[in-house]
């Protein structure tokens, strides 16, 4: 889940980049496309193996069908490890894919300027995915992030097995929905 959240935001900055470069785009080097895929991986590593070292823990979630990070304890160990996870593997990579799809924006209305017609196309088009990009990230994200917080933070019980497990099924099911958006939205796919 998490590289599906890091690969989304590295490859905000990088269409961001490459639209708004003043160099042409070089599809022979494949450079920039490994360091994307090699910082996502790693980057999710990181977060993902402090549980396995003692900050925090792994263990079933919901009705014990998958594992996950154990949302229910209490201690200050696990409580510190789940608000890192909300604000470097949730909030950052959405203020990246935010700011990068802005930007993005903002250039296409630049061009759109000095050619009516076809930049408005353009700007329109890169609107609608970023809306629905935005819109599909959060759906299948916050729940789950709210979810984990409620159940770290809130009375013991409150979230029960049964409760957890659509946010559990949306947040896994994202890594479906990010092609299918490129695909249908990105005319250069």
């Amino acid at each position: 889940g998490i590289v599906s959240l890091i690969s989304l935001a590295v490859l905000s900055y990088e269409r961001y980049c490459t639209m708004t470069g003043t160099t042409e785009a070089n599809t022979t080097n494949y450079r920039k496309t490994w360091t994307g895929i090699v910082l996502s991986w790693t980057y999710s590593l990181v977060w993902t193996s402090p549980p396995l070292f003692g900050w925090s823990s792994y263990g079933p979630e919901g009705p014990g069908a998958t594992c996950s990070v154990n949302w229910h304890s209490k201690d200050i160990n696990n409580a510190s490890y789940i608000v890192c996870l909300f604000i470097f593997c949730l909030v950052i990579p959405f203020v990246v894919i935010v700011y990068s799809y802005g930007k993005l924006l903002c250039a296409i209305r630049r061009v759109s300027g000095i050619n009516k017609g076809m930049g408005r196309t353009r700007e329109q088009r890169v609107l609608i995915m970023v809306v629905v990009m935005v819109i599909c990230f959060l759906l299948c994200w916050l729940p789950y992030a709210t979810v984990a917080l409620i159940a770290t933070f809130g009375k013991p019980g409150l979230i029960t097995p049964a409760a957890s497990i659509i946010p559990s099924i949306l947040a896994k099911s994202s890594t479906v929905y990010n092609p299918i958006i490129y695909i249908f939205l990105n005319k250069q796919v």
